[in-house]
Formats: structure tokens, sequence, C-alpha cells
């Protein structure tokens, strides 16, 4: 149903900006076309001879006024528009409606001895909008390391067992919160950086700041036969890391 509703508006907003660039050829802007077949040729000249100064010069200079048209065009003000509304309600609809991630636990196919590489299915998927969560039961770790988009990302480690040694979270947003919730008897390793967020680590506080970055660890990570290093990155967010 949502798969549906993202191409009908999509299939809109194309039909419309088609019809806004007809209107503004035929009516508002008609030395458009002369404007676009100019720079359009002097970039192509200018790639041409790109090897001598003068082609060069009329690359960079047909490109310049290629992008002063386009972005002096009515159409291309109503694409920039329409893509913010369109980003704006699919993070309205991801806080509403979050998408609980259920891993698949699959059994390991058969190695012949002549492979080299074994290719596995990850536990979580890159995502560009969408709230994103551990599921509330039991399931089978591995190591994350995803990039999201616009959205939330909760981790919740009290489902799984986790290996010996050291566990990896590694996780890129550009807009929304990160939650960790780790167990009690686990030592802690993270390293975050944001442009504009707050940080809430197990017993370390920071209010909202701009271009901060954090490394910290537990006293006995270096010892820990069990232990979780954390490694996130965003524009702008809050992270959270809590015991359970």
């Amino acid at each position: 149903m949502l798969g549906k509703m993202k191409n009908d508006y999509i299939s809109w907003i194309v039909l419309l900006g088609a019809l806004l660039l007809l209107l503004e050829i035929s009516f508002f802007n008609t030395g458009l076309i002369f404007s676009l077949f100019v720079s359009g040729a002097m970039i192509y000249m200018g790639r041409k001879a790109r090897r001598r100064s003068f082609g060069k010069l009329l690359f960079w200079v047909g490109l310049f006024i290629l992008g002063t048209s386009v972005i002096g065009m009515m159409t291309f003000r109503f694409f920039l528009l329409a893509i913010l509304i369109y980003i704006l309600i699919q993070f309205a609809q991801s806080k509403k409606n979050p998408e609980v991630i259920r891993p698949v636990v699959e059994e390991p196919k058969p190695v012949s001895p002549e492979t080299t590489l074994v290719e596995q299915s990850p536990l979580f998927k890159n995502t560009f909008f969408g709230h994103q969560k551990t599921p509330e039961h039991v399931y089978e770790w591995d190591d994350i390391n995803i990039l999201a988009g616009v959205g939330d990302s909760i981790i919740d480690l009290s489902y799984t067992v986790l290996p010996k040694g050291e566990t990896v979270i590694f996780i890129r947003n550009i807009i929304g919160n990160i939650k960790i919730f780790v167990p009690y008897d686990m030592e802690v390793n993270i390293r975050h950086s944001t442009l504009a967020g707050a940080a809430d680590v197990l017993d370390h506080h920071q209010d909202r700041a701009f271009n901060q970055s954090l490394v910290l660890k537990t006293p006995g990570y270096e010892q820990a036969e069990q232990k979780i290093k954390i490694f996130t990155s965003m524009l702008i967010g809050d992270i959270e890391v809590k015991r359970i």
C-alpha cells in the first residue's frame, strides 16, 4: 500500500514537472531553450578541445551558464519543493509506523573447498527513510554496519547472545536519533560524532552541542573477553546508550 502511494506520488510529480516545464518554455521563459542549447554546445566543444586552455575555459563557462539557467527555472524550484515535502511526509510516517527489522536466520550452506569467499545476508539493510529497531524476540546476532537516512535506529541487545570477543556496531545516520541498549555485564567502547545533537552515554551526559566528537570506554574494556565497540556518526540527532 505504501509502495503504491510512493509510486503514485512520484508519477504525479514527474507529470506535473513535465507540464510546468512545457508551460515555462512556451510562455514564461521563451529564451530558456536558446540558453540551454548554447551552454550545451559550449560544454560539448570545450570537452572536444579540453587539452587546450581555450577548451577548458569554454567548458567551464558553458557549465556555469547551464547551472544558472537550471537554478533559475520554475521547474527546478518545483522539484526541490516536491522533494522536501516528500522527505517530510516520509519522516512523519516513519514516526507513526516504525519499521521493525526481523532478521531471518538461515541454515549455513555447504562450502566447497575451492570457495575463497562466502557471502552472508546482513542482519540489517540500509534504508533512507524509516524507523528501525531490533525485534522483541530472540534473534541471532551478527555485527551491524548500516547506513540510515531519515529516522531513528534502536538496537536492543537483550534478545540475543553476543559471541566472545569484540562485537561491532557501526551506524551512520543523517537525521534521527540512535538508541542502543547493552547488557549490564558488558564493557563498552564508543566513538561518536555529530554536527548537532546531544549525547547520553552510560554515565556521561552532554547537552545539545555543535560539531561534537566523543571517544568513551568503560575501565575494563581492554581486558574483557566479551565487549562491544560502537561507531556512530550523524548530521542531526541525539545518541543514547543505556544498560538493561
